[in-house]
Protein backbone atom coordinates (compact mmCIF):
# COMPACT_ATOMS: atom_id res chain seq x y z
CA UNK A 1 0.00 0.00 0.00
CA UNK A 2 1.48 3.42 -0.93
CA UNK A 3 2.02 5.79 1.98
CA UNK A 4 1.81 9.57 1.98
CA UNK A 5 2.94 12.31 4.36
CA UNK A 6 1.06 15.57 4.79
CA UNK A 7 3.08 18.48 3.40
CA UNK A 8 4.25 21.03 5.92
CA UNK A 9 2.03 24.08 5.87
CA UNK A 10 2.59 27.36 7.71
CA UNK A 11 -0.60 28.91 9.08
CA UNK A 12 -1.52 31.95 11.12
CA UNK A 13 -3.52 31.27 14.30
CA UNK A 14 -4.81 33.09 17.36
CA UNK A 15 -6.00 31.52 20.62
CA UNK A 16 -9.52 32.34 21.83
CA UNK A 17 -10.15 32.28 25.59
CA UNK A 18 -13.90 32.97 25.42
CA UNK A 19 -13.60 36.66 26.32
CA UNK A 20 -14.43 39.71 24.23
CA UNK A 21 -10.79 40.81 24.72
CA UNK A 22 -9.57 37.85 22.63
CA UNK A 23 -12.64 37.68 20.37
CA UNK A 24 -12.30 41.28 19.10
CA UNK A 25 -8.80 40.92 17.57
CA UNK A 26 -9.84 37.60 15.99
CA UNK A 27 -12.99 39.10 14.48
CA UNK A 28 -11.02 42.13 13.23
CA UNK A 29 -8.47 39.75 11.66
CA UNK A 30 -11.25 37.78 9.93
CA UNK A 31 -13.24 40.82 8.74
CA UNK A 32 -11.67 41.19 5.25
CA UNK A 33 -12.60 37.60 4.39
CA UNK A 34 -16.33 37.86 5.10
CA UNK A 35 -18.31 35.69 2.69
CA UNK A 36 -20.24 37.39 -0.10
CA UNK A 37 -23.49 37.10 1.87
CA UNK A 38 -21.92 39.36 4.55
CA UNK A 39 -22.81 36.96 7.37
CA UNK A 40 -19.37 37.21 8.92
CA UNK A 41 -18.14 35.72 12.17
CA UNK A 42 -19.78 36.81 15.39
CA UNK A 43 -19.10 36.51 19.13
CA UNK A 44 -21.55 35.63 21.86
CA UNK A 45 -21.00 35.53 25.61
CA UNK A 46 -23.06 32.37 26.06
CA UNK A 47 -21.50 29.17 27.42
CA UNK A 48 -18.24 30.86 28.41
CA UNK A 49 -17.89 32.77 25.14
CA UNK A 50 -18.26 31.51 21.57
CA UNK A 51 -17.23 32.62 18.09
CA UNK A 52 -19.55 31.47 15.31
CA UNK A 53 -17.93 31.32 11.88
CA UNK A 54 -18.90 30.24 8.39
CA UNK A 55 -16.32 27.75 7.11
CA UNK A 56 -15.94 25.72 3.94
CA UNK A 57 -17.76 22.91 5.81
CA UNK A 58 -20.60 25.13 7.07
CA UNK A 59 -21.05 27.08 10.31
CA UNK A 60 -18.71 26.07 13.13
CA UNK A 61 -18.30 27.34 16.68
CA UNK A 62 -15.07 28.11 18.52
CA UNK A 63 -15.18 27.69 22.30
CA UNK A 64 -12.86 29.03 24.99
CA UNK A 65 -9.40 27.53 24.48
CA UNK A 66 -9.82 26.82 20.76
CA UNK A 67 -7.44 28.21 18.18
CA UNK A 68 -8.75 30.17 15.19
CA UNK A 69 -6.62 29.39 12.14
CA UNK A 70 -6.29 30.91 8.70
CA UNK A 71 -5.81 28.22 6.06
CA UNK A 72 -3.75 28.26 2.89
CA UNK A 73 -6.71 29.50 0.81
CA UNK A 74 -7.45 32.36 3.25
CA UNK A 75 -10.28 30.46 4.92
CA UNK A 76 -10.77 30.50 8.70
CA UNK A 77 -11.65 27.60 10.96
CA UNK A 78 -11.50 26.67 14.66
CA UNK A 79 -9.16 23.95 15.94
CA UNK A 80 -9.46 22.22 19.32
CA UNK A 81 -6.35 22.71 21.52
CA UNK A 82 -5.44 18.99 21.63
CA UNK A 83 -5.50 18.73 17.83
CA UNK A 84 -3.64 22.03 17.40
CA UNK A 85 -0.86 20.82 19.74
CA UNK A 86 -0.43 17.59 17.72
CA UNK A 87 -0.41 19.28 14.31
CA UNK A 88 1.37 22.60 14.78
CA UNK A 89 4.49 23.97 16.43
CA UNK A 90 5.42 27.66 16.71
CA UNK A 91 7.95 29.09 14.28
CA UNK A 92 8.84 31.75 16.86
CA UNK A 93 8.26 32.09 20.61
CA UNK A 94 4.60 32.65 21.44
CA UNK A 95 2.82 33.30 24.73
CA UNK A 96 0.27 30.52 25.25
CA UNK A 97 -1.88 30.39 28.37
CA UNK A 98 -3.94 27.45 29.51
Amino acid sequence: MPKFRKRPVVIEAMRFDGSWQTAKPILDWMEPSKPIDRSGARWSDRNGGLIHINTLEGEMTASAGDWMAKGIEGEFYPIKPSIFARLYEPLEPVMVEG
